[in-house]
């Protein structure tokens, strides 16, 4: 006997009305987003961050749109996605290609009036008459990069009890911090840096001068005094230049290199303090048209493609040669073999490379002890790229392994057996029916896999360090990619230029970008076997 009736225990709910679950769920989450939201909307305002502010709460006007009505029924299972990706994929991309722009990095990462103030604070000098402070160093953040504030107890008055910053000079409550001989031994919310973490974060607080509404400063004096003395040099706004009043030198804006700088009449730098600045397209210029770095960037390129594309060839040569033997059923235990074939996989990745580097030791090294050779493998550029390779060959065939493994089972074996009752032999029925079909379904995995060896730092950072190099070109080694070269030149020993690696990295973005284009629509013609 069939029942009719339906179960009394389930419910269903019509599309875009919830139940009282879901409705809890959707409230709390609405809370969260929009008290989030309220909560540094005030950072936002005080840094003046208007760009994320309107995005902070255009988010929020969305998710409430969405998630608070019943009308946008799609929007809710397409919304979540969509901000993920503009978050963590187009938002980066952005502020990537807007760095590429500037010429921030090590001595320009400050605005323009926060350099001109450092500068003219660091020439205060002390007179007979320059009140002193017993000073306590303290943060808010972290102990070595800051950001610091200074608590001033004057000498003359140990009543009072000062906080300063770049910003200014505040008067604090003397009950809110507590006093120990005459100094400020700790305030809530702070951390009190000892003397050997105020030694460490020296160059730091050498930059900082509290500028008091007499038009002095402050500035410390040792680790536990500070006083307050007049600067000897004057900015004037309207000429945007600095004169040494001790002298009457004008220093005036030059430009030096991609930074401005305050230099004399004959060219002398004031200080090698800059600020950030727009410089146009001249850090991509700077790719093209330097010759320390043109002159290795098409060698560096051809040996990239070939790095790429022999990691991904290889891999999968084999990886599916593994794939095709196990995959027979006569072979008995299939299951030990793909759990032996996969544990290369298991092991992490810099692990792998820190041992295979060793490995590949001349003298003790474990390839040379058992084959008996006594090959230099990282010592010639030959032989680093070959190493390089069967590393990265070791590394990355059970990835293929699986992934072709997974493919030829989801090949219907009437396929297979009809090609073999039509005469198609072993090979022919492999080569014609089904790496075809197998190659429907991996080939868009080679092109992800082509595009991450091709920007796949780790093996060669780890394995050779992008070496050898020789000794008249130490920038460029025999082993470097792209994405190492260009790490070498933007971080190395020049300093941290973070404009300029932003614009090699939005080079190589355009690049791997043009060619994986072109690999997906190259497999395109899969579609028709498909």
């Amino acid at each position: 006997m069939v029942d009719t009736q339906a179960p009394r225990s389930r419910r269903f709910t019509q599309p875009g009305r919830d139940g009282v679950l879901a409705l809890l769920v959707k409230i709390v989450f609405l809370g969260i987003v929009v008290g989030t939201a309220i909560a540094i909307t005030p950072a936002l305002v005080s840094d003046g961050s208007w760009f994320f502010l309107v995005c902070v709460w255009l988010i929020v006007a969305v998710l409430v749109a969405t998630y608070a009505t019943g009308r946008a029924l799609p929007g809710k299972y397409l919304v979540p996605g969509t901000l993920l990706l503009a978050l963590f994929v187009v938002l980066p991309i952005g502020i990537t290609i807007k760095t590429s722009f500037t010429n921030y990095g090590d001595g320009t990462r400050n605005s323009k009036d926060d350099t001109i103030a450092q500068i003219v604070g660091s020439s205060v000098t002390r007179s007979d008459s320059s009140p002193q402070y017993e000073l306590t160093v303290a943060t808010e953040g972290d102990p070595v990069k800051g950001p610091f504030t200074y608590f001033l107890v004057p000498q003359d008055d140990p009543e009072k009890v000062f906080t300063g910053t770049a910003d200014g000079l505040e008067a604090t409550d003397p009950g809110a911090v507590t006093l120990a001989n005459g100094r400020v031994s700790a305030a809530d919310g702070y951390t009190v840096l000892n003397i050997k973490q105020i030694s460490a974060a020296a160059d730091t607080l050498d930059e900082i001068a509290v500028p008091t509404d007499d038009g002095n400063f402050i500035v410390r004096s040792g680790t536990s005094e500070a006083f307050e003395g007049a600067p000897t040099l004057k900015y004037d706004e309207s000429a945007d230049t600095i004169t040494d009043t001790t002298n009457d030198t004008v220093y005036s804006i030059k430009q030096v290199g991609d930074r401005e700088l305050f230099v004399d009449s004959a060219g002398k730098r004031l200080s090698d303090q800059s600020w950030t600045a727009n410089v146009g397209f001249r850090n991509y210029q700077k790719i093209f048209t330097d010759s320390r770095i043109s002159s290795d960037f098409l060698r560096i390129f051809v040996w990239t493609v070939i790095f790429a594309t022999v990691s991904v060839v290889s891999t999968f040569l084999l990886g599916l040669f593994f794939a095709m033997t196990l995959n027979d059923p006569r072979v008995r235990g299939q299951k030990i073999y793909r759990a032996l074939l996969i544990l290369p996989y298991a092991i992490p990745g810099f692990i792998s490379l820190l041992l295979w580097s060793s490995f590949y030791n001349q003298d003790f090294g474990l390839i040379n002890d058992l084959t008996g050779l006594n090959v230099n493998w990282l010592g010639s550029a030959t032989m680093a790229k070959i190493a390089v390779l069967l590393t990265n060959l070791w590394m990355g065939f059970p990835y293929m392994f699986l992934v072709a493994t997974g493919a030829l089972q989801a090949i219907p074996e009437d396929l297979t057996e009809a090609a073999r009752l039509d005469g198609a032999g072993g090979f022919a029925g492999f080569r014609r029916i089904t790496f075809p079909l197998l190659l429907v379904t991996v080939a868009p995995l080679l092109v992800a896999t082509f595009a991450f060896n091709f920007n796949n730092f780790g093996a060669i950072y780890l394995l050779t360090g992008g070496g050898p190099f020789s000794p008249d070109n130490p920038t460029a080694g025999g082993t470097d990619i792209l994405i190492s070269y260009t790490y070498r030149l933007a971080f190395g020993a020049g300093g941290v230029q973070i404009g300029f690696a932003a614009a090699v990295s939005t080079v190589l973005f355009v690049i791997t970008g043009v060619v994986a284009a072109l690999q997906f629509r190259a497999t395109r013609s899969l579609e028709d076997v498909n």
